[in-house]
């Protein structure tokens, strides 16, 4: 479904009729939660801007979304954000809930928050400046009407007073510093109108006062992971210029014609170089500057393809903090300072996987018959450069260090993977343990972590590979049978016959862990962890195509599903003592509904579990975005805000505050004394009559 920003619509005719359709459907959709669910209480538990958690969560709620949607049937333009629970419940769910809650959270962070540090100071962005000879904001704003003009998106529809970062911070205060600008920028003629901060964002920055101003792998990875993917989605195909409909793209030169440009639409092209552009500074400022030398305790530079590991370990630490320089505006690193050194295997995993993503994007190794036309032409030397011919030939040894966004991407997706083999895996025990300190490998193997690992090493082991990733990353295709592919297989399959070997419980359930040389944890299992071990046993299986690993993921489905569901309340409990979710608990249980559906459900004459039939699936899908994320009232649940694109529009005339009267707030009455950004918090789940 293609997506047009609120400009646009403000001068559309077609799209000033779309968002009049439907008005009878206002209101729906808090009438039918108030009728069909026995009261349940989702207090807010903590409000702090997680980066990691939740942009985790929100890239599984974006594959949980229009690409799940659409794949199991549903025709993407019969969706209406203004028509809630049409054509079904879960249709408007996936496809409008779940996928756009999480682009407008990704922009939050990325283009209006300042959750980190400004573009203009990006090492690519600096070094174009120097090059031409130009102040940096001036390159910069020059560098932006050139991506316009690559995708066709007029110049004077760019977002004004944006805050692009090239890398982003651990976390922050998502409320807003002060008063968001409602006012109207253009009306529509059903009554709408479009408020000024849809088109100019300098209203929506954060307090950085509040920010948690350190760099932590898992969550500027996190960021990369959203922007990859959405990159993939929006450059994956051209698109007519006089139309703006999309085409497919068929040789990489077709956009040299002068009637077809880059990307599936003028709007979501533009979005996606933007996030291009963001991706290639944030790496080349990883690999330049944010590797941990653990011999001589301090930040280098990245060796890429040329480094191994029995040299000395140098991998991404897990803190560093950065004093601020430049201006309030647009600051910059004046100093880096590493708080903790140690190598956390949940960094690790969250920049493989996204690395993978964007090495899909990049690739251009002539033996990969994979790659999609589209993305070849993003990177032809307009707007992007090509990759240095040395790294994409079949001779690693002839390797050099080049700044394009191919070779910096490669540079920083190799050393992380062989930091994760050498840092990571017990080769003893087979199976990944959750730090090591620079000097010595810890010893405690965690269900949730090993599982998404091997999610991130089947990502890692398509893309080397060859085979497509992002949305098509569950397709077949003939690999290239590389080293690192074939030992990435390898770690994937060791592990999962660890999990089935010591982590399995008589009752179905995995153990939360294990430590080496004492055994699988004794302690109550968590829901977490049962999401993890499923997550990881359904990557082995996609990855080797052994079932023995989806009867496994199955075998746990049903138990955790046995164990966990509360049949009256709807809902998981969480196996904690207290039935708390966390963004990365959200994000789990979105992730393992989407495999359920695609990969584990029951598809065979044998196979009954009812847990595991595609209608209660759905239905406990349904009901956790109802419950968990929106909320049973308008001040609980987690999704904090929301914007247009999910129903919510502005009208003349009416108060201000939550125009489709469903349980979530527009951004501005969503608390504090300016509202909140549309990002997810921490929830307690109390059931019964009363909050406790």
């Amino acid at each position: 479904m293609k997506r047009i920003p609120w400009k646009v619509m403000a001068t559309s005719a077609a799209a000033s009729l779309l968002l009049a359709s439907g008005c009878s459907a206002v209101g729906e959709k808090e009438n039918k939660r108030s009728s069909e669910a026995p009261r349940l209480h989702v207090p807010v538990a903590d409000d702090h801007f997680d980066t990691a958690g939740n942009m985790f969560a929100y890239s599984e709620f974006e594959l949980s979304g229009e690409p799940l949607a659409e794949g199991l049937g549903l025709d993407l333009d019969t969706l209406d954000a203004r028509k809630p629970d049409q054509p079904t419940k879960f249709d408007y769910t996936a496809g409008i809930e779940s996928y756009e809650y999480s682009e407008e959270a990704m922009y939050e962070v990325t283009e209006k928050s300042g959750l980190g540090l400004h573009l203009i100071h990006g090492p690519i962005a600096k070094q174009r400046a120097e090059q031409l000879h130009k102040p940096v904001d001036q390159a910069l704003a020059d560098r932006f009407y050139e991506l316009a003009d690559s995708v066709g998106y007029p110049r004077d529809e760019i977002f004004r007073n944006m805050f692009p970062t090239f890398i982003e911070y651990a976390g922050g205060d998502p409320h807003y510093a002060q008063k968001v600008d409602t006012d109207v920028y253009a009306e529509n003629d059903d009554g709408t109108y479009v408020p000024v901060y849809q088109v100019d964002f300098q209203s929506l920055r954060w307090n950085r006062g509040k920010m948690d101003k350190v760099l932590t792998p898992s969550a500027y990875g996190c960021v990369f992971l959203k922007q990859a993917l959405w990159a993939g989605d929006f450059l994956g195909n051209f698109h007519q210029k006089d139309s703006d409909e999309e085409i497919e793209a068929k040789t990489p030169s077709d956009d040299q014609s002068g009637k077809i440009a880059l990307g599936v639409s003028s709007a979501d092209g533009m979005q996606g170089m933007i996030l291009t552009e963001q991706m290639w500074n944030k790496l080349a400022f990883i690999r330049d500057h944010l590797f941990y030398d653990a011999k001589r305790h301090a930040l280098t530079k990245a060796s890429g393809s040329r480094y191994n590991p029995s040299g000395g370990f140098v991998y991404l630490p897990h803190a560093v903090e950065v004093a601020e320089g430049g201006s309030e505006l647009a600051p910059d690193a004046a100093k880096l300072v590493v708080k903790d050194p140690r190598s956390l295997l949940e960094d690790q995993w969250l920049m493989l996987w996204p690395a993978a993503e964007f090495f899909g994007m990049t690739d251009q190794r002539p033996e990969n018959q994979n790659q999609n036309p589209a993305f070849l032409a993003v990177f032809d030397g307009n707007p992007f450069p090509k990759a240095a011919k040395e790294n994409v030939d079949a001779d690693p040894s002839n390797d050099r260090a080049a700044d394009d966004p191919y070779s910096v991407n490669r540079d920083v997706l190799l050393q992380v993977f062989r930091n994760i083999d050498a840092m990571h895996f017990n080769e003893k025990v087979g199976a990944f343990v959750t730090e090591h300190d620079g000097q010595t490998q810890g010893n405690r193997v965690d269900a949730f972590q090993a599982g998404y690992t091997m999610e991130a090493l089947r990502i890692f082991a398509r893309a080397i590979d060859g085979m497509p990733v992002g949305y098509a990353s569950g397709e077949s295709a003939k690999g290239l049978g590389t080293p690192e592919g074939k030992r990435a297989l390898e770690l994937i399959r060791r592990q999962a016959d660890f999990i089935l070997k010591n982590l399995m419980r008589k009752d179905g359930l995995v153990a939360n862990g294990y430590t080496i040389g004492q055994g699988p944890d004794q302690d109550e299992p968590t829901l977490l962890a049962q999401l993890g071990a499923i997550r990881g046993l359904t990557a082995a299986f996609l990855a080797t195509k052994d079932e023995a690993y989806r009867d496994a993921a199955r075998r746990v489905y049903e138990a955790m599903d046995r164990h966990f569901w509360d049949e009256k309340w709807h809902v998981y409990h969480t196996g904690t003592q207290q039935d708390e979710y966390t963004p990365w608990l959200a994000g789990a249980l979105s992730g393992v509904f989407r495999i359920a559906l695609q990969n584990l459900n029951n598809d065979q004459a044998d196979e009954t579990a009812k847990a595991l039939e595609r209608e209660t699936i759905i239905s406990r899908y349904v009901d956790f975005y109802d419950r968990i994320i929106d909320g049973p009232t308008l001040p609980e649940g987690m999704q904090a805000s929301e914007f247009w694109d999910t129903g919510d529009v502005y009208m003349k005339g009416k108060k201000l505050g939550n125009n489709d009267r469903d349980h979530v707030p527009q951004v501005q009455a969503a608390g504090g004394p300016y509202g909140v950004a549309p990002v997810l918090r921490t929830v307690k789940v109390n059931v019964g009559s009363s909050n406790k």
